[in-house]
C-alpha cells in the first residue's frame, strides 16, 4: 500500500502542471515532443498508418479533447472528415475555432495547388490547397517556431524552457537538412507517378517531375480507362510512389508495364516502423528513394 501511494503521488507530481496537448497527426506530435518535452502531456488522434483524410472518431478522442489546453491541427481542411464532430462533442470552449487553444499549422506555410474554384466534378479537392505540406522538410522549422510560440502563450512560466528546446531542435534539424538536400539533389529531374497527390511538396522542393497520379481525380479510386491512358502517355518513369494505406495492386501493375520501381514511402511518423520521429521519417524517405 505504501508503494502504491508513493507511485500515485509520483505520477501526480510529474503530471501536475503539464500543458495538455492534443495533436491530430503523429508528425505534429513528434514536433510537440521536441519543443514541449516533459512540460506537456501529449495525445495523438490519428495513427501513422491511417489515411489522414479518413480517421475514425472514437470516444477516447472526445475525452482527451474535453480536457485539452491546446489542439494542434494540420488544417487546410485535411481533418474535415472527422474533427468537427469530435470538437462539438468535446464541449471544450478553449479549443474551438477562433480560440487561443487551437493552432492551425497550415496558416504558417505557403500552400500549393490552391484551386480557383471547386466543384464535385474535381474529386476530393481541398479548396485551401494541398494539405500535405509536412513532406517538405524546409517547412518544419517554421512550424516548430509556431508550436514554440503557442506553448509560450499558454504556459508563460516555462517559455524559456520551450525556447531552449526549439533552439536545440533547429540546430539538429538544420544539420540534417543539409544532408537531406544533398541526397535529394541526386533525384532532381527524376520522373515519378504517385497514387494520391501526397508527395507534391517533396517533389516540388527537389525538382522531381510528377508525370501523373494513379487516381484519376483526388480521392477517386483508379479506373481501368484512366490507367490505360496514363500508360500511353507516361515515359521514362523511374518510380511509382505508393503510400501505406491505399491498395498496392494498381501501382505494381503500372510499375511492371513501365519498367519502373514501386516505392512505398511513409507520409507520417509511424507510417512504417523505421519512421519513429520526424528525423527518421525523412531519413527513411531518402533511403527508400536511393535504393
Amino acid at each position: 500500500m505504501r508503494w502504491f501511494v508513493f507511485l500515485f503521488f509520483l505520477f501526480f507530481s510529474l503530471s501536475f502542471g503539464q500543458l495538455k496537448v492534443v495533436a491530430t497527426y503523429p508528425w505534429i506530435g513528434s514536433l510537440v515532443k521536441e519543443i514541449g518535452k516533459d512540460k506537456v502531456s501529449l495525445y495523438v488522434i490519428a495513427k501513422g498508418t491511417e489515411d489522414p483524410h479518413f480517421v475514425v472518431p472514437k470516444p477516447s478522442h472526445i475525452a482527451k479533447l474535453r480536457d485539452a489546453d491546446l489542439l494542434i491541427i494540420q488544417g487546410a481542411q485535411l481533418e474535415i472528415g472527422f474533427l468537427p464532430p469530435l470538437l462539438q462533442q468535446s464541449n471544450n470552449p478553449r479549443i474551438q475555432p477562433g480560440r487561443e487553444g487551437l493552432l492551425d499549422l497550415s496558416q504558417f506555410v505557403a500552400l500549393i495547388e490552391k484551386p480557383a474554384s471547386v466543384s464535385r466534378a474535381m474529386g476530393d479537392v481541398h479548396p485551401e490547397g494541398n494539405p500535405h505540406y509536412q513532406l517538405d522538410p524546409h517547412n518544419i522549422p517554421v512550424l516548430a517556431k509556431a508550436v514554440e510560440k503557442k506553448l509560450c502563450e499558454l504556459d508563460k512560466n516555462n517559455c524559456a524552457y520551450y525556447q531552449t528546446n526549439l533552439e536545440n531542435f533547429l540546430s539538429r534539424w538544420n544539420t540534417k537538412l543539409k544532408e537531406w538536400d544533398r541526397d535529394f539533389e541526386k533525384l532532381r529531374s527524376t520522373r515519378v507517378i504517385e497514387y494520391h497527390k501526397l508527395y507534391d511538396y517533396l517533389l516540388n522542393r527537389y525538382g522531381m517531375v510528377l508525370v501523373g497520379t494513379l487516381e484519376p481525380l483526388p480521392g477517386i479510386p483508379p479506373t481501368a480507362t484512366h490507367i490505360e491512358e496514363l500508360l500511353k502517355t507516361a515515359q521514362k518513369v523511374k518510380y511509382i510512389l505508393q503510400d501505406v494505406y491505399h491498395e498496392k495492386r494498381t501501382a505494381q501493375y503500372v510499375a511492371k508495364k513501365l519498367n519502373a520501381k514501386m516505392v512505398v514511402l511513409p507520409h507520417d511518423v509511424g507510417a512504417v516502423p523505421e519512421a519513429k520521429d520526424l528525423f527518421s521519417l525523412f531519413d527513411e524517405i531518402v533511403r527508400r528513394l536511393s535504393q
